[in-house]
């Protein structure tokens, strides 16, 4: 009880002191600067802000931030994290929502937590009772020190990225995925339904993931009469004629790709084009 009491006091002291130096006009750094980083995810996004601690020779985890404890994965507020599409975390499914990411780092195992505390101040008022989600990673051990608290996404692709927490000589890696094939498949129906059909990005995306090639090609052909000077039609038809084994059609498809690049002086698609004709020749 007298410990949470002083901790309260001590909290009141700094936020009263922090406003009156506004009040005064002074600013000070902060010790931990907060960062936002924005990810482009599947068909949404995901948005997390924290505030970044360094190490400053200190001790870290075990020591500064002690292991089986909550962490709230940061300094200052807790960090918060916002996906506005439903993920899977670990093979786990995490509706759509904005959450707290907490965490309690442990010696050969964490535990990362999407909590709906999202306004508290560290994690001194956790509840458990509003946990969304906990998944349990292995921590890798890193040969180079990393400095100041990293939050980061990696091996992003159309349908997985990784989220990354490195610190110290520890990284923590996060799977996250998300399904885009039915709601693009949907989506692509209701757009060919309407005026404006999307017959271009539809192909690249059948070319792309493995769907039916025979209506790739034909709604590629449909892109060539809607756009009859963009050699990259041409190449992208090519690259479906190849892919069906058409190298005759496809090397003609390219060489009309080709003319029109070089006609229009575009090197990127005369570059492209000669290469899917060399591809052709194989």
């Amino acid at each position: 009880m007298k410990s949470s009491i002083k901790l309260i006091l001590v909290l009141f002291v700094l936020v009263t002191l922090g406003e009156n130096l506004q009040a005064q006009g002074l600013k000070m750094p902060q010790a931990s600067t907060t960062q936002t980083v924005s990810q482009a995810f599947g068909l949404g996004k995901i948005d997390l802000t924290y505030a970044r601690p360094s190490m400053k020779g200190r001790k870290i985890f075990g020591a500064l931030e002690p292991f089986d404890k909550v962490w709230r994965t940061g300094a200052n507020s807790a960090t918060v994290i916002k996906f506005s599409d439903a993920v899977k975390v670990e093979g786990k499914d995490l509706p759509a929502g904005e959450y707290a990411l907490f965490t309690i780092p442990g010696k050969t195992e964490w535990t990362i937590i999407f909590n709906k505390g999202t306004k508290e101040w560290g994690s001194y008022t956790y509840s458990e009772a509003n946990d969304v989600l906990r998944v349990k990673v292995k921590p890798t051990t890193l040969k180079d020190k990393v400095e100041t608290f990293t939050i980061q996404f990696a091996n992003i692709s159309d349908t997985a990225a990784d989220l990354q927490l490195s610190w110290e000589n520890t990284l923590v890696n996060v799977k996250l995925t998300t399904s885009v094939a039915e709601r693009l498949m949907g989506s692509i129906a209701e757009a060919m339904k309407g005026e404006k059909k999307p017959y271009f990005q539809a192909a690249q995306y059948y070319y792309s993931n493995g769907k039916d090639l025979k209506t790739a090609l034909a709604w590629m052909n449909e892109a060539e009469k809607q756009m009859t000077d963009a050699p990259w039609v041409k190449l992208w038809k090519a690259r479906v004629q190849l892919k069906m084994g058409d190298k005759v059609g496809a090397a003609k498809t390219a060489k009309e790709g080709l003319d029109i690049a070089t006609r229009i002086k575009n090197e990127e698609y005369v570059r492209l084009n000669t290469q899917l004709i060399e591809q052709t020749k194989k």
